[in-house]
């Protein structure tokens, strides 16, 4: 047996940047646009109107202030209202390999590795750009790694599901070390349309290495234990997939075609789960909660990781000790967690305990527990 640890992250941040300000300019040309076009149909009373979206309406429900994305031309063209991305040919590399490229070569800079290091490479996101081949094996050619490599979705919480996977097979022995990667396009399957969610989501990629103890070259993290749950809800869904044209009504706009989620429902479900499930985890690890130094914890909205830091540490989280990057990088689903933690690790200490949760669409949460070595 062999302990798994985490030597190396890397985060590819698009050049592209949409603050709040022009978000809501461009929902609310596209409101009353909208409302123009079917002021016959408001009037008899058949149609509600569109309102108006605003800058502090986005920051009261979310702490956002900005997201970073692959193209915002689309996005804030009130005629259009989605990303506009170029078709690339099958010779080309994805957008979404080149994503993670990029965040892999960062990983495996830090960790002082080459990809002859490394035996597998697991795409962990929330979507992939195609059914097949997956999107980890075209990684995998690009970056010059030997060994296997394979896609998994568990939405928000893909990458600690991806890196309890590879954490496992590492300890198991059944390979030296792993590239967990996650790159997200979420502005692909928001909804720019909806005033309750057209703010929430950015893009990004970021990539974890996680190789044996016994291998690493600088300071790391000791992967002391890893956990993972999953309850089925409707209450996060987004219906898309290959059987759409298949759909006997022939609709290929649908609303469920994209995200979707039931916001109270939500806060009152997932935020109870979550706690729970990172109070018991670290209970079975004999961690209490004042050995706790830094809680990284899913990136999707400011309030709940608020609630679940004071359940969890049994008061309010001072400075630093749960980081958010939702105000400049929104909701980038399953990678938010692992850029807090690519960001707001380094000042931790030798032996300082730290834990990576992340949470979404399941409903499914994973959470790792960390011991700083150097």
């Amino acid at each position: 047996m062999f302990t798994p640890a985490i030597t190396g992250t890397g985060v590819f941040t698009p050049s592209q940047k949409i603050t709040n300000a022009e978000l809501v300019a461009a929902f609310n040309a596209y409101a009353d646009k909208t409302n123009a076009e079917n002021a016959e149909a408001i009037a008899a009373g058949d149609m509600e109107p569109l309102q108006h979206s605003s800058e502090e309406f986005i920051l009261k429900a979310s702490g956002i202030e900005q997201r970073y994305v692959m193209d915002k031309s689309g996005v804030l063209d009130p005629e259009v209202m989605h990303p506009l991305l170029r078709q690339r040919s099958d010779d080309e590399p994805s957008i979404m390999a080149e994503m993670a490229v990029d965040a892999a070569k960062k990983a495996l800079e830090q960790a002082g590795n080459t990809a002859a290091d490394v035996d597998a490479v697991i795409c962990a996101a929330s979507n992939m750009e195609r059914a097949y081949p997956a999107v980890a094996i075209e990684i995998q050619q690009l970056l010059g790694i030997q060994g296997f490599a394979f896609d998994m979705n568990v939405a928000c919480s893909s990458a600690t599901f991806g890196i309890q996977a590879a954490a496992d097979m590492v300890r198991s022995g059944s390979i030296r070390s792993a590239l967990v990667v996650n790159p997200e396009i979420c502005s692909g399957h928001l909804e720019w349309r909806d005033r309750d969610c057209h703010f929430i989501f950015g893009d990004v990629a970021t990539a974890t290495l996680i190789e044996r103890e016994e291998n690493a070259t600088g300071a790391y993290f000791e992967i002391l234990s890893t956990r993972c749950a999953t309850e089925f809800s409707n209450n996060i869904r987004n219906n898309n997939g290959y059987l759409r044209r298949s759909r006997p009504d022939g609709v290929q706009d649908r609303r469920d075609m994209q995200f979707m989620q039931n916001g109270r429902k939500v806060f009152k479900e997932v935020l109870p789960m979550v706690s729970q499930h990172i109070t018991d985890h670290m209970d079975a690890e004999g961690i209490t909660s004042d050995e706790l130094k830094r809680l990284w914890l899913h990136q999707a909205n400011k309030t709940m990781n608020d609630f679940i830091g004071k359940k969890v540490l049994g008061r309010t989280p001072e400075d630093g000790e749960q980081p958010n990057i939702l105000q400049e990088y929104a909701n980038t689903s399953s990678a938010g967690s692992i850029i807090a933690f690519s960001k707001y690790s380094d000042d931790l200490q030798n032996g300082d305990l730290g834990l990576i949760c992340s949470f979404g669409a399941g409903y499914s949460v994973g959470s790792v527990v960390l011991r700083r070595v150097s």
